[in-house]
């Protein structure tokens, strides 16, 4: 804390100025945050790999309405929809997610993915950290007990140009905190809508009266950016003022126009803005891209609302799917076309599959048997299909993976190591992922 600060001088107090949070309830300062990171008792070698946008679809997403269409099952397992062409011959997906299928030559989907546990709560900590949960945990837990790959690719490379390694956009899966990696390490979550106007990110804005100051002269303005680098300045000299390096940080990050660029959406283009859909979701997809490339290491974009038990069909035919298709194949094709692909992993999913019989209120349920992963960037194949469910969609049946393999995968794209052993605070040693496997496919 800097209490000092309004009475040496003058003007407003540090609430003023920022706070930057950590958000989702956890009270941590950024400040505070790298200061914890930087008191980490041994740091290692940093990794420095391609960064990731992980698009998290909570509730967990139906493989027959997206990647894995059955257009030769009985309607009871087909469902509604049928196929598309998509940019890759011989590859369908459903007719849901025609601009997907538009990108497919950019990416492949692993579609023989399976675990065992049909709960919420174990399939999300099974999927976010590569680790099934040692206990049942209800639907609605915020439990992780191991490790999210964003916390771990925190651990594994710090922060970057004063800008936290890793955030989430829209929510915070319930399983995508840091366990016992530490606080320092959990996201920092962005909520809002960036469709919204006037959306600002909370506690990395300026100060209310130079944000506003719109209607001031530039005289003024100026004075008032002035004021924060000459507090920095004066209390780096005043051993007695508590005002260490890591608020000097938090406020280069409200000063610097990399930072500020990168969370004002306002200054992108407009038709780039339009290509992603001016939805919440598409402008959350757009804001991670712009993340990655100011060097935030791994982001998720949370969008909930797949638990689709009833009227499935009507969901998915709507605007829900629509947003989805659009921003998703927006990103990817915007990363392309910016050379960014090559050292950005883009991944999609979410906790399981559903059901392959559609039930009587014309909804799937819970179903970890199979589901279907979009990866795209870092070296993954283009234009490929990984794995095969049998021919009505009920198992994964052809080169079948764990989530302990997609774990490993996706930390080997990253430049973790995966085998590598951890240890908690009690000094107890933790591998990383547990007998995981690359998926070679992947890699090829």
């Amino acid at each position: 804390m800097i209490p000092t600060l309004k009475h040496h001088f003058g003007g407003p107090s540090r609430r003023d100025f920022l706070q930057l949070g950590l958000g989702g309830g956890l009270g941590l300062g950024f400040a505070d945050m790298l200061r914890l990171r930087a008191a980490e008792a041994s740091a290692g070698t940093r990794a420095t790999a391609t960064n990731c946008i992980l698009l998290w679809l909570d509730g967990g997403p139906s493989h027959y309405e997206t990647f894995d269409p059955k257009p030769d099952a009985p309607k009871e397992i087909r469902g509604e929809f049928g196929a598309v062409k998509t940019a890759v011959p011989g590859i369908q997906f459903c007719e849901k997610v025609p601009k997907l299928a538009g990108v497919a030559d950019k990416l492949s989907i692993v579609r023989s993915i399976w675990h065992k546990d049909p709960n919420h709560g174990g399939g999300n900590h099974y999927m976010m950290t590569g680790r099934p949960t040692p206990v049942p945990v209800n639907c609605g837990a915020f439990v992780t007990f191991h490790p999210s790959l964003g916390s771990m690719v925190s651990h594994a490379r710090g922060t970057r140009q004063g800008l936290p390694a890793y955030a989430s956009i829209g929510a915070m899966s319930r399983s995508g905190g840091p366990n016992f990696l530490g606080a320092q390490h959990a996201p920092f979550v962005i909520e809002g809508d960036p469709n919204a106007a006037g959306f600002k990110v909370r506690d990395v804005v300026l100060p209310r009266g130079i944000s506003e100051a719109r209607a001031e002269d530039r005289r003024t303005l100026r004075s008032q950016v002035d004021r924060l680098q000459r507090i920095a300045d004066h209390v780096a000299r005043d051993p007695a003022v508590s005002f260490d390096q890591f608020n000097a940080q938090g406020v280069d990050l409200v000063t610097s126009a990399p930072a500020q660029a990168a969370f004002d959406l306002a200054r992108e283009d407009a038709k780039v803005r339009d290509a992603y859909g001016r939805t919440d979701l598409g402008q959350r997809l757009l804001l991670a891209r712009r993340l990655v490339e100011v060097g935030v290491s791994f982001v998720t974009v949370y969008y909930g609302g797949w638990d689709h038990h009833t009227d499935i069909f009507k969901t998915l035919g709507g605007p829900f799917m629509q947003k989805f298709d659009q921003g998703l194949a927006a990103l990817i094709g915007d990363l392309d076309a910016r050379g960014m692909l090559d050292r950005t992993l883009v991944v999609c999913l979410g906790e399981f599959g559903r059901t392959p019989k559609v039930n009587k209120g014309g909804g799937r349920d819970h179903w970890p048997g199979a589901m279907s992963v979009l990866m795209a960037g870092a070296g993954v194949p283009r234009g490929r299909v990984i794995g095969a469910t049998d021919a009505k969609g009920y198992y994964a049946a052809q080169d079948v993976y764990s989530p302990e393999d997609f774990a490993a995968s996706v930390y080997l794209k990253l430049g973790i190591d995966p085998a590598q052993v951890l240890h908690t605070s009690t000094g107890r040693p933790v591998q990383l992922v547990d007998g995981g496997r690359r998926i070679k496919e992947l890699f090829a």
